[in-house]
């Protein structure tokens, strides 16, 4: 590769020069591509595993992935730098950038790509613009418009291809009813958010015969391997939920229609019908089968929470009981996080207008039972390849440093004969100093990573040594995946790299929710600059807080940290931010 650039730059003899009729690049020049993360770009060398430095001020318009010639910096105390002299091959396209002083910057690292930009386009600061080596492609709009957010998110994270519509062709197809196990006479139910559109899943119990049924939207039966819905569904893997829309991993004529499980429709499913044991809290028995149902009733969480409030007795009340005992049996394997999660809500004009906390209730206990057991219960159906969802336990470095961090909040815990048993000593203490929800974060913070595997293993924070995720293919592929194997008894040949790309298109997707949520936290501290908000202290090292009313979530650097304890309540002026950035500086007062 380095011969090839070699001989075009042979004109340039303070780059290159001949020895034995070759050319040779001077000592202090080298080639090599550009390689940027997590704010620190380095030159990589063709066979060396040396580590050259770029600050991003000697970068002279150089991005990711681009060869370059660079000249180094000698720094005999200190890292071996360089700076980018010139750019051999520009390897970037579409660049996602901004536009500030005449100047181009990069949305993701804040370099600078072209300075005293000169573009024949209508241009103004704030125009967030795509970019490719030495023009503007397109103008997505200006960073003043809170609507742009939802773009910069997707070009940031790749999935830009989500605003293209849906091949939909052949989707409505006929289906042979005779051949499935009709269903439609029992009351099957949905339960939901209030705001729901896509119904995956709904449950029947028959209080007599002690069966459980999960049925759930049978989308296999819609969409046919390798098809361009399947394949679009692949590249997509998973459903986006931004706080005002649903950027779906199917198209809207599936995913909230033919296959959602709307009530008083007959709907194509994939049920299991589960015989349990209530005493000993086991399923005797499974049957996985094809069926038709229709669902005669939809419900929301809150309505199923008040319901198995009345006094009287009835079928909710019955199964969250059973559901309840099944609970208590999962966790003396498994944990119990508390975890509120916190719903961002947006004005008609996408910017922030409140938060809502979601707490877990009695109806999302009871619908999270029904739907472990049919995930453990499809997983034992595998032989030890197949798609499973598996989740090792925490190194023994994060125990240590939970023990650590929860030591310093006064708990005094030690490390006992195994991290299960150290995990529940530390709750019971939390529990007893009222730091349930605090410990329970760090608890989660020292915890790996859930991911897909084509190989059978446990799921530590489950306590379960079969998981897998069948209950949602309307927006999870892994489980459309699993539908398929389990009808076909056919183990896709790429499995394995199935796998892996959806567990990296997961971790993608959260980011990119993060990244929208956090530059709508951005906008609603740039118009309170200068006001005062309560806070907690949630990351000494980063110095971070994390604010506890009015926005409610927003974490904010703060300026002046001086040591203060993790989780102590204070409170905090905005001083600035940088919307681009998602930066929030705010000072203790």
């Amino acid at each position: 590769m380095t011969k090839r650039y070699l001989e075009n730059l042979s004109n340039h003899t303070n780059y290159v020069k001949i020895e034995n009729g070759e050319y040779k690049l001077n000592s202090r020049y080298k080639i090599g591509k550009i390689d940027i993360k997590n704010g620190i770009s380095i030159l990589k060398l063709e066979k060396s595993s040396q580590k050259i430095y770029i600050e991003f001020d000697n970068l002279n318009g150089a991005y990711n992935d681009d060869i370059v010639l660079c000249k180094i910096i000698f720094n005999p105390k200190g890292k071996t730098k360089a700076k980018v002299v010139e750019i051999l091959e520009a390897s970037n396209k579409n660049i996602l950038c901004y536009i500030k002083n005449k100047k181009l910057y990069t949305i993701k690292d804040n370099i600078v790509l072209k300075d005293n930009l000169k573009d024949k386009t209508k241009i103004k600061d704030g125009d967030i613009v795509i970019f490719d080596f030495d023009k503007i492609l397109k103008n997505l709009g200006n960073i003043e418009d809170p609507k742009v957010d939802e773009i910069i998110s997707l070009y940031l994270y790749n999935e830009s291809f989500r605003q293209d519509p849906f091949e939909t062709n052949n989707i409505f197809k006929s289906y042979d009813y005779e051949k499935r196990v009709d269903l439609r006479e029992l009351d099957f139910c949905t339960i939901d958010p209030i705001g729901a559109k896509d119904f995956d899943d709904a449950i029947y119990y028959d209080d007599e015969k002690c069966e459980l049924y999960v049925a759930i939207a049978d989308v296999s039966s819609y969409v046919y391997e390798n098809s361009k819905i399947d394949e679009e569904a692949k590249r997509r893997s998973f459903s986006i939920y931004l706080p005002h829309k649903v950027l779906p991993m199917l198209p809207f004529e599936l995913s909230n229609n033919l296959c959602s499980l709307v009530p008083n429709k007959d709907r194509l499913a994939y049920v299991f019908k589960l015989k349990l044991d209530i005493k000993n809290c086991k399923v005797l028995d499974s049957t996985l089968f094809e069926a038709t149902i229709n669902s005669k009733r939809r419900y929301s969480y809150d309505e199923i929470d008040t319901i198995l409030e009345e006094k009287n007795e009835n079928k909710h009340k019955i199964l969250y009981a059973i559901t309840d005992k099944f609970r208590a049996k999962r966790l003396k394997n498994g944990y119990d996080f508390r975890n509120d999660e916190i719903k961002i809500n947006l004005d008609e004009n996408q910017n922030f207008k409140d938060t809502t906390i979601e707490h877990t209730s009695p109806s999302h206990s009871l619908v999270e039972e029904c739907m472990l057991l049919a995930n453990q219960e499809a997983a034992k159906k595998l032989s030890s390849i197949g798609i499973f969802r598996v989740h090792d336990e925490p190194t023994q470095a994060k125990i240590a440093k939970l023990i650590e961090d929860v030591n310093q909040l006064g708990l005094k815990v030690k490390l006992k004969e195994n991290i299960h048993n150290t995990i529940l000593s530390i709750q019971d203490k939390a529990e007893y100093r009222g730091l349930e929800n605090e410990v329970d974060q760090l608890i989660i913070q020292s915890q790996q990573q859930a991911r897909y595997s084509n190989i059978k293993h446990e799921h530590f924070g489950l306590g379960f040594k079969d998981y897998s995720h069948f209950t949602s293919p309307i927006r999870r592929y892994a489980d459309l995946i699993l539908h398929r194997i389990l009808k076909t008894k056919k183990i896709p040949k790429d499995i394995e790299e199935i796998c892996t790309n959806i567990s990296q298109q997961e971790r993608t997707i959260a980011e990119l929710v993060w990244d929208f949520e956090d530059r709508k936290y951005t906008r609603a501290a740039n118009k309170n600059i200068g006001n005062i908000f309560e806070a907690k202290i949630v990351d000494t090292e980063k110095q971070l807080v994390k604010l506890t009313k009015e926005l409610v979530g927003a974490r904010v650097k703060l300026e002046n940290y001086s040591g203060e304890k993790l989780f102590r309540n204070l409170n905090i002026e905005i001083i600035d931010c940088d919307i681009l950035s998602k930066k929030i500086i705010g000072r203790i007062v």
